[in-house]
């Protein structure tokens, strides 16, 4: 066996593993991947004499569990090894973001590129050079990274013929934060600020994600209570994003009404959440051992109200956005992917679920109050706007109502369960689903308990190559549609 099964928040004592040759830890994966696994997480850890031992997580079609290998790369050798990404697609970023990280280059690769350093990548100190589509009326149409209004920053190259996008190259890292770098070197109060500060529209999921892994390494398990209201504040965030894009989606096709009456409900919901925590996107509320607040009978009784108001306001709502001919005009058969594309992307998510593929790690890895209370995971088979956006509604619906079976059946308060000693040179992966996809931790200590290395893998890391596939052969004026359909974040793939 070139690897071995793994559960998230099962301990991994590092220096218990075995090490595989790089023979087998290539030919491990390459089973793995033909047999329809996609990578979680991969990331490289110093060794003690110099070199660095790489770390790769992939989840196989079984639910419920992981596969965990590894190898070695001496220094002073030469540090690389025969890509995986042209026969395996969803495996490009990780091994361009290996690369940039540590130098070992994967030999054969097709399209090595910068995934957050921009023209400082290559060990080498060679330039980045972007891709282009040679031929007669081909032109080049560059966007960004600096936008109209607050959008983030990113920039898109888009090769055309016409109207018609031939390719489209995504180029991002501008606001690159060093969050992992930063996070160990600090105190645990303001480890969660950054964690919180990865993407202020996914505050929970990741929230969530790093104080399971913290629980984890110290043997804590937060209450029956605080996991259920841990999992009010994840469908709460999940709500409220799902209806901030619907509101997008409707402005970038002109359709006002539904667009400033999405936008309406989202602020009900939001501010349902700085009732509870003081914070409208859920900072604060999720803390390593459990949740800060709680729900007491008057806010239980205020929860239950707004959503109510919510859930019947919604369906009138949603309808003037799907029932309406010149909208589905737009939404239908618009930005496509195949489910075959889907699964080479390795795409996750609602993005995925949009294409067929059931991913969501609510189903696929119950953690949490999920363990013990599912909520359906749908999925459409269209792949195109139209199925992103009605998902959304369809969730959105879901969510509402999962919380109101945990508000109705809210277990007994317990004592907290404080974190203090973490287990010595270990580490454990955390997954979640934000309302983009799955987000994973992995958090890494040292001979003293403490947080040594962290890796944070968000769903933007998957889905915007599904953004650059979406897009080809159709309009460029249909491209800030398309975009807005994904949502997907500059800010947590930046990191």
């Amino acid at each position: 066996m070139k690897w071995r099964a793994l559960r998230p928040l099962e301990l991994v004592h590092f220096v218990d593993e075995p090490r595989f040759s790089l023979e087998d830890w290539l030919a491990g994966m390459r089973e793995l991947l033909a047999n329809g696994a996609r990578p979680v997480a991969m990331f490289a850890q110093d060794e003690p004499g110099g070199g660095h031992r790489v770390w790769t997580v992939l989840a196989p079609n079984a639910a419920g569990r992981l596969c965990l290998t590894n190898t070695v790369f001496p220094p002073g050798e030469k540090r690389s090894y025969p890509t995986l990404s042209v026969d395996f697609p969803s495996m490009n970023y990780f091994e361009c973001e290996l690369y940039e990280q540590t130098g070992i280059e994967p030999e054969g690769h097709a399209w090595l590129r910068p995934v957050r350093s921009g023209n400082h990548w290559r060990k080498d100190g060679t330039p980045y050079i972007f891709y282009r589509v040679e031929g007669e009326e081909v032109h080049e149409v560059a966007v960004g990274p600096v936008h109209a209004g607050v959008i983030e920053p990113g920039h898109f190259r888009f090769q055309c013929h016409g109207e018609e996008i031939l390719h489209l190259e995504i180029h991002l890292g501008y606001q690159h934060r060093g969050v992992e770098k930063l996070l160990p070197r600090q105190n645990r109060a303001q480890q969660l600020v950054l964690v919180e500060s990865i993407a202020g529209d996914s505050v929970i999921a990741h929230a969530t994600a790093f104080c399971s892994a913290m629980e984890a390494l110290a043997g804590v398990a937060p209450s029956l209570r605080e996991l259920t209201l841990r999992g009010i504040a994840a469908e709460l965030e999940r709500v409220a994003m799902h209806l901030s894009t619907l509101s997008g989606i409707a402005t970038d096709i002109g359709f006002a009404l539904p667009a400033a009456a999405f936008g309406a409900l989202r602020t009900a919901v939001i501010n349902l959440s700085a009732e509870i925590c003081g914070s409208r996107f859920g900072r604060g509320w999720i803390i390593p051992g459990g949740v800060r607040f709680d729900l007491d009978d008057a806010l239980l009784e205020k929860a239950k109200r707004i959503l109510t108001d919510v859930l019947t306001k919604f369906p009138d709502v949603e309808a003037l956005l799907f029932n309406s001919a010149s909208a589905l005009a737009r939404l239908e058969e618009t930005g496509a992917i195949t489910i075959e594309q889907a699964r080479a992307a390795g795409l996750v998510g609602l993005a995925a679920r949009a294409c067929g593929i059931a991913s969501d790690a609510r189903a696929d890895f119950p953690y949490g109050i999920y363990r013990y209370s599912s909520i359906p995971s749908l999925t459409l088979e269209s792949g195109d706007v139209y199925a992103r956006a009605k998902l959304r509604a369809l969730e959105i619906h879901d969510s509402i109502q999962f919380i109101f079976e945990q508000l109705d059946n809210l277990p007994a308060s317990k004592p907290p369960h404080p974190i203090r000693e973490m287990a010595s040179n270990a580490f454990t992966i955390a997954l979640t689903e934000s309302h983009r996809g799955e987000v994973a931790h992995v958090l890494v200590t040292d001979a003293s308990g403490k947080i040594s290395q962290v890796k944070i893998k968000a769903p933007s890391f998957h889905n915007w190559q599904g953004l650059a596939l979406a897009v080809r052969e159709t309009g460029i004026s249909d491209f800030p549609l398309c975009n807005k359909s994904f949502d997907l974040s500059y800010a947590d793939h930046d990191l």
